[in-house]
């Protein structure tokens, strides 16, 4: 515990002498040159390291204690202890990535500072008042959340509802902390509230709230809820295979399938947030709109489309493996063929691009660039199409995975299954109508109907779960589940999801970054370091594995610390682990 207050101590004091040096560090920027040259590896280099991955770190620790406070929530409604030891696992994951996180933030503050003083010298003549709120936000977040933490057990009983509060408390704070940092980086992407010159206008209000501010907002905080449950996932995974009797194992086995089920539900409805987020860069600029997705950076989506192809067949490969610990899921296993199917087929036609890259020769053998059969699955009405067919597919597997060992014994079971069948047919029909149709209109038009897509898609999920809920309310079990019994080649996959999409909020990241193309803020507050350029894409591929590399290390150097003060002891803040083996009747 000493360790933890000195490295949670260290991180305050740099990031308070952080902040408070920035009026001054502001001022003498201005005398400086405009840039400065990073030893060996040169400034932009240093900086992209540096805040992707703080951004790693950050992403976790907001993301993570989403869920665990509703997850000890639903322990405390229930008196089920086992719902509290998993938040109180889930938050000392977090608790263990906080100190490195502010580190990491102070080290990227220096290096704007430091290497790029004009630009940071503009960003504070806009941001500055937001910078006060960051840091009062900081702190009383890192308060509440050491609060949150050591006082689990302290406010626990009677008390539970005060424990609860803490843990609501600071995920507002994290969220309100994401919301601000937000400002600074759409403001970069999507200037607004300034004149020509770049001088603010009015309030700081109209500088924060620019066109993909809110959109980055939605996006980013379903992602890092996607991105806390995989990492926290693959930590259980990493438990699983090391673990030496069979009660750890049911119990990481448990858990690692809360994070992978966390993760899934965040992650099904994340592209539709995506939509919404490419629609405002086009509403913001459609010139930045077309070079994000038909210019230079056109290929970048094929391999996007190759790791979200990854993470929708490994999460359902996933949820069939763990099929195979219930009892009654037998019934269900017909479906696993045709829906891996719709998955591969969906898969290869998001993985085809418009354009191949052919030689001359091969161009003139196929009469230009663009494959006269392929070609068709390479535009946007196909990629939608299979996108949202895969969406379907995969709240599918986890609908068949939710009712796996539980029979209905409603007296309407034949009625609601009927309607939720008719709510599948019914939303793939429209997706795939709209796909087709999509064919035969301009651009405009198209881009519309992913709308009219993406509102079949989610009024499916709700109608089906929306009967499903009082449908198997009370049912008749077939058995319980044998949490630990999951093949090990599972949690691989768990391990697999975490760096997957690790790599892919790089790739983003890289994706949002690289359109400014030679502009610090777009349009007003031009980059004219020697670096002003866009990486080639491989280029960028090779930072973001070394990127994702270090992070993992990192990430697990912590955990490895985080877990010396448990070795030898039954339980850790009091807190023992639950005996979880056959304990689940399906609402786990």
């Amino acid at each position: 515990m000493a360790r933890r207050w000195a490295g949670f101590g260290l991180a305050v004091v740099v990031v308070a002498l952080a902040l408070t040096a920035l009026p001054a560090l502001a001022q003498e920027a201005a005398k400086e040159p405009t840039y400065r040259s990073f030893p060996l590896i040169g400034s932009r280099l240093a900086v992209w390291a540096v805040a992707q991955l703080h951004l790693n770190f950050a992403a976790f620790i907001l993301g993570c204690p989403i869920f665990a406070v509703i997850i000890e929530i639903i322990g405390w409604r229930t008196r089920d202890e086992k719902y509290d030891w998993l938040a109180h696992e889930f938050v000392k994951l977090t608790f263990a990535a906080f100190s490195t996180t502010a580190l990491l933030g102070a080290f990227l503050l220096f290096l704007f500072v430091g290497y790029y003083p004009k630009f940071w010298t503009y960003m504070t003549s806009i941001f500055f008042p937001t910078y006060w709120v960051y840091a009062l936000l900081f702190f009383v977040e890192t308060f509440i959340v050491y609060l949150w933490y050591y006082g689990w057990d302290w406010l626990s009983g009677p008390r539970k509802w005060i424990h609860v509060t803490l843990g609501v408390l600071s995920n507002l704070a994290g969220t309100a902390i994401l919301v601000v940092a937000n400002s600074w980086v759409t403001f970069m992407m999507s200037p607004a509230g300034v004149d020509e010159s770049g001088a603010l206008k009015g309030g700081v209000w109209a500088a924060i709230n620019n066109f993909t501010w809110m959109p980055i907002n939605i996006h980013r905080l379903i992602a890092n809820i996607v991105f806390g449950g995989t990492i926290a996932a693959a930590y259980a995974a990493f438990r699983f295979l090391s673990a030496t009797t069979d009660e750890e194992r049911a119990r990481y086995d448990w858990m690692g399938y809360i994070g992978n089920f966390v993760a899934l539900s965040a992650f099904i409805v994340l592209p539709f947030a995506g939509y919404y987020l490419g629609r405002e860069i086009y509403a913001f600029n459609q010139t930045m709109g077309i070079t994000m997705m038909g210019g230079f950076m056109s290929w970048l989506w094929i391999i996007q489309a190759i790791l979200i192809g990854i993470l929708f067949l490994g999460s359902n490969y996933y949820l069939w493996l763990g099929m195979e610990r219930i009892p009654g899921s037998e019934r269900y296993r017909k479906f696993v063929p045709p829906m891996l199917l719709i998955l591969t087929i969906g898969f290869m036609v998001w993985a085809t691009p418009r354009s191949m890259v052919i030689t001359l020769d091969e161009a003139r053998a196929m009469g230009g660039t663009h494959h006269p059969f392929l070609g068709f699955f390479g535009v946007m009405s196909a990629k939608n199409t299979v996108v949202n067919l895969m969406i379907l597919t995969t709240f599918l597997s986890f609908v068949l995975y939710r009712r796996a060992n539980r029979v209905s014994v409603k007296s309407w079971v034949g009625t609601g299954m009927a309607v939720q069948w008719a709510a599948f047919f019914v939303a793939a029909a429209v997706v795939v109508f709209y796909g087709v149709y999509g064919y035969f209109v301009e651009s405009i038009v198209r881009i519309g109907f992913s709308v009219y897509q993406v509102m079949a898609v989610l009024g499916c999920i709700v109608l089906v779960m929306a009967l499903d809920i009082p449908m198997f309310k009370g049912a008749r079990s077939t058995g319980t589940i044998r949490w630990g019994t999951i093949a090990p080649r599972s949690q691989y996959v768990l391990i697999l999801l975490a760096v997957t999409f690790t790599w892919l909020m790089g790739l983003m990241g890289f994706a949002r970054s690289g359109i400014r193309q030679h502009w610090h803020v777009y349009g007003v507050l031009r980059d004219t370091s020697p670096e002003a350029l866009t990486p080639a894409l491989g280029y960028a591929a090779n930072m973001i594995t070394i990127v994702t590399i270090v992070f993992f290390a990192l990430v697990s150097f912590i955990f490895w610390l985080g877990g010396l003060s448990e070795r030898g002891k039954a339980q850790a803040h009091g807190h023992a682990a639950p005996v979880i083996a056959g304990g689940s009747h399906g609402e786990d």
